[in-house]
C-alpha cells in the first residue's frame, strides 16, 4: 500500500514542497512548490522574513491539498542556529534574525573571558563559529534585545514553522544539538553554561528525539490547504542529520559528503568524540539519528565556484555546469591550487579576481576561466582528501568510502577526481537526501521502517547512484 508524505525542505535561499510516494518498490519525490527564503534588513540587522516563508509552505500544502491523495505526515528540516522568539501570547514577538548578520562578530572572544573556549568545547562538543546559537544569545543579551526580552521560550527554525502549523511547541534534537548550548552527554540544554553567562535559561525547552510527533495541523490550516488535520512529525529538523539519514551505505565503514554550496565532511560514531585534536581540528559533534553522533567539519564547497560564475555572468559569460566541467577537463593538468577554507575566500568582492591573485607570484599571467575553474576543482578534491586522513585518525573503524550526498553529488568530474585524491571509492549520490531522509524520518514514525539502515536499503534500491573508482 503507498503512503504519501510531505517533506517541507528550506535553504538558506530558497524552500520547497515536496511529495513523496512511498511503497512496495517505489518511492517517488517530486517538488510540488518552490518560493524564495528572503531576508529583510531592518534598522542595520538583517532577519528572515518568515511571513514570506509560511506563505510559501501553505501555497505549497495547498498544492498538496489538491493532489487528491491521503497524506500520512509532514516533516520540516531547514539550516541550523537561528531561531525565533515566542512570547507569554503565544505569538512571535519579531522576525528571526538571521546567522548571515554579522552582529555576532567578535562575539566568541567575550564569551571566552568568562568561559575560555576549551571548556566551552569540553561542554558542548560544538565547533567555534561566531554565528552558534550561544554567540547570537550572548549578543542578544548585552544589547538589551527586545524580542528576546518578551520571549517566554525560543523556537529552531524547523521547530518554530511546526508551531506555525500547528499550535504545539517542541525543540527536536539535532538541530537544537546545533546550538553549542546542549550537553553532550545528557543530551539536553547546558543550563548552566547560559547562566554563567548572564542569557536567560528559562527560554529553553526540553529536547525532544527525532521522529515526534508535534500534533496535527491547526483547524483553519487544515480547512484551507484541504489536507484535513494531517499530523506533522519532528523529523531530524538540521537539513545536515536529514541528509546523513539518506546516506545508501550498506555497513558503517563509510565517510560522507554532504556537498553543495558547503560541504560537510564527517563520519557517524555512537558516542560524541571530545578532547584536544578534535577541539584543535574545530572538528563539531551534532545529533544524528537513532541516538548516534555526526562528527564532522565544515569545508567550503562549490560556494567558490558559484561566485566565480556570478563574476563571470556579469560579464556576459553564463557558463552552464556542463561546460564548467569541459573546461575543467581541458585544464586538468594546470598545477595551481588554493585552500578552500583560507578566509580571503569567504566573502571576496570578485571571487575571480581574488583567486587570480592569490597566484601572482607563481604566475604573474592572468588565467584563464578553465584554468580557475580546474584548480577549484582540484583544490577542493585535495581538501577533501586531507580533512578525510584527518577523520581517519578519529574513525574508530576503517574508512573504506566516501558517499557524496546532495546536489554536488551531480558533478561526476568532481567525484572522480576527489576518489583519485582520496584513494578510496566514491558513491554519488542522491542528489536529494536531504527531503529523501526527511520523508524516511515520517516513514519510520510511520511504522513503514524500522531502523536507519532498512531506510538506507531503500535509498540505494530506489534511486540512481554513481561509483567512481580511484585511479591508482
Amino acid at each position: 500500500m503507498t503512503k504519501h508524505f510531505i517533506a517541507i525542505d528550506l535553504g538558506a535561499t530558497s524552500g520547497r514542497v515536496m511529495l513523496a510516494a512511498l511503497g512496495e518498490e517505489k518511492f517517488d519525490l517530486r517538488t510540488l512548490h518552490r518560493f524564495p527564503t528572503p531576508l529583510v534588513e531592518d534598522g542595520g540587522a538583517f532577519y528572515w522574513d518568515i511571513d514570506q516563508i509560511f506563505k510559501g509552505i501553505l501555497e505549497g500544502l495547498s498544492l498538496a491539498g489538491k493532489e487528491g491523495v491521503k497524506v500520512t505526515s509532514i516533516g520540516i528540516d531547514t539550516w541550523g542556529v537561528d531561531f525565533g522568539c515566542i512570547g507569554a501570547d503565544g505569538a512571535l514577538t519579531g522576525r528571526p534574525r538571521s546567522y548571515r548578520d554579522p552582529y555576532t562578530a567578535g562575539i566568541p572572544e567575550k564569551v571566552f573571558e568568562k568561559i575560555p573556549r576549551e571548556t566551552l568545547y569540553a561542554r558542548t562538543g560544538i565547533q567555534i563559529m561566531d554565528f552558534n546559537t550561544i554567540f547570537q544569545l550572548y549578543a542578544r543579551t548585552e544589547a538589551s534585545d527586545a524580542d528576546l526580552a518578551a520571549a517566554k521560550h525560543i523556537l529552531f527554525m524547523p521547530d518554530l514553522i511546526s508551531y506555525l502549523l500547528t499550535g504545539h511547541a517542541v525543540c527536536e534534537y539535532t538541530d537544537a544539538s546545533t546550538s553549542g548550548m546542549m550537553d553532550q552527554a545528557r543530551g539536553q540544554f547546558d543550563k548552566a553554561l547560559l547562566e554563567e553567562l548572564g542569557i536567560r535559561s528559562d527560554i529553553l525547552l526540553l529536547i525532544v528525539p527525532s521522529g515526534t510527533t508535534v500534533g496535527p495541523l491547526r483547524p483553519e490550516l487544515a480547512e484551507r490547504t484541504g489536507l484535513g488535520p494531517v499530523p506533522v512529525v519532528a523529523v531530524a529538523g538540521h537539513d545536515t542529520a536529514s541528509a546523513v539519514a539518506a546516506v545508501p551505505a550498506s555497513d558503517g565503514y563509510f565517510a560522507y559528503l554532504s556537498s553543495g554550496t558547503w560541504s560537510l565532511m564527517g563520519i557517524e560514531v555512537p558516542a560524541p568524540i571530545m578532547n584536544e585534536d578534535s577541539a584543535r581540528e574545530n572538528f563539531t559533534n551534532e545529533g544524528g539519528i537513532e541516538g548516534t553522533t555526526r562528527f564532522l567539519k565544515n569545508i567550503t564547497g562549490m560556494w567558490l565556484l558559484e561566485q566565480c560564475r556570478k563574476v563571470w555572468k556579469e560579464t556576459g559569460k553564463d557558463y552552464s555546469y556542463a561546460e564548467l566541467q569541459e573546461m575543467a577537463l581541458r585544464e586538468k593538468d594546470f598545477p595551481g591550487r588554493i585552500n578552500p577554507d583560507d578566509p580571503r575566500f569567504a566573502h571576496p568582492g570578485d571571487m575571480v579576481a581574488e583567486i587570480t591573485a592569490s597566484f601572482r607570484d607563481t604566475f604573474p599571467e592572468s588565467l584563464s576561466d578553465a584554468q580557475i575553474v580546474s584548480c577549484i576543482y582540484h583544490s577542493l578534491a585535495d581538501r577533501y582528501a586531507e580533512v578525510l586522513n584527518i577523520l581517519r585518525g578519529f574513525a574508530p573503524f576503517p574508512i573504506d568510502k566516501l558517499h557524496i550526498i546532495g546536489g554536488g553529488s551531480a558533478n561526476d568530474l568532481l567525484d572522480r577526481w576527489t576518489a583519485d585524491a582520496c584513494g578510496i571509492p566514491v558513491i554519488a549520490g542522491p542528489t536529494e537526501a536531504t527531503a529523501i531522509g526527511n520523508v524516511l524520518l515520517q516513514a519510520k514514525a510511520a511504522g513503514l521502517v524500522r531502523d536507519r539502515w532498512e531506510m538506507r536499503r531503500l535509498v540505494a534500491s530506489a534511486f540512481p547512484l554513481k561509483v567512481f573508482e580511484p585511479n591508482k
